[in-house]
């Protein structure tokens, strides 16, 4: 028998609450840890007990299979943040749980630039670190500084360099890629800010925000389903493949942007994994590009 676990756990808790989708199987236990000594724990308990532990953000980039989860899925939620001036720079010191456009919009209204570019991004600090998350010209790593990283149960502070981020990647997602292994936690980020006219930044994120509504499709949705091959444009690919519209069960190829899968009422996840797939065959069919996910399947 299980033994009882270290904070309040909900079991058989159906995953579509927690996916931008709104689809997908039920996850055995979940979890919202609010804290290290939480998260710490937690998977503790879930490397005592041999059951498989996925960390998440706040599902915006997230699919759960219909067939559920076998074991724990938790999300980190602790959320603050400080900044430490340093003249015409600043620290900012963020717990990963912070949602990171939020975020950004505040520090632009106090006139500190750097993260800007995350206007309208989804998800959370620690998802923006674990994936090197970007868009409009801008990525975590131009401003990373470090991060503190639970691995196992010791937390580490990774400086920059030891991420070795690339293009949507780090060295954190490709260890979360071990089986049965426990995976990484970010717990809280350090990123360098510079000093900036607020009703600038303001004004600039404003037209982010609208060019980002102009080009995002209505629904449910997780955002590009697959990253940008080198050179080319995923959304352009499945476009050119003939995919716009394609659809299974509720599940809907965007018209809109291709690269977006879009829950039009009631969709499974076995809905939308069959269109991640007629993508990808197609398109390696047609141009001989194999597509890679940019969402996390579990």
């Amino acid at each position: 028998m299980i033994a009882p676990p270290p904070i309040p756990i909900r079991e058989h808790e159906p995953m579509e609450r927690h996916s931008s989708w709104r689809a997908g199987g039920a996850a055995r236990y979940y979890a919202e840890p609010a804290s290290p000594a939480e998260a710490q724990a937690l998977a503790a308990w879930a490397r005592l007990h041999r059951l498989p532990l996925a960390w998440v953000g706040r599902g915006t980039n997230l699919l759960v299979r219909d067939a559920g989860y076998p074991g724990l899925i938790a999300s980190y939620r602790a959320q603050d943040w400080q900044i430490a001036e340093q003249g015409d720079s600043a620290l900012l010191s963020v717990e990963a749980g912070a949602p990171m456009a939020g975020l950004a919009r505040r520090l632009a209204a106090m006139g500190w630039a750097g993260l800007a570019w995350a206007e309208g991004l989804p998800g959370t600090v620690g998802g923006a670190v674990f994936g090197n998350a970007g868009c409009y010209g801008g990525d975590t790593a131009q401003v990373l500084v470090c991060a503190e990283i639970l691995i196992d149960d010791t937390i580490e502070s990774w400086p920059l360099e030891r991420l070795a981020y690339d293009y949507r990647t780090s060295a954190l997602k490709r260890a979360d890629r071990v089986p049965g292994a426990i995976p990484p936690l970010v717990l809280a980020a350090t990123f360098r800010l510079t000093r900036g006219d607020p009703t600038a930044l303001m004004a600039a994120m404003g037209r982010t925000a609208a060019e980002r509504k102009r080009k995002t499709p209505a629904g449910s949705s997780c955002g590009s389903v697959f990253k940008n091959p080198p050179g080319e444009s995923a959304g352009q690919l499945i476009e050119r493949a003939g995919l716009k519209g394609r659809q299974v069960g509720d599940a809907v190829i965007s018209p809109i942007h291709a690269n977006y899968i879009v829950n039009t009422g009631a969709a499974s996840a076995a809905d939308i994994l069959a269109l991640v797939a007629i993508a990808r065959d197609e398109v390696r069919r047609q141009f001989g590009i194999v597509l890679e996910l940019e969402v996390c399947v579990l």
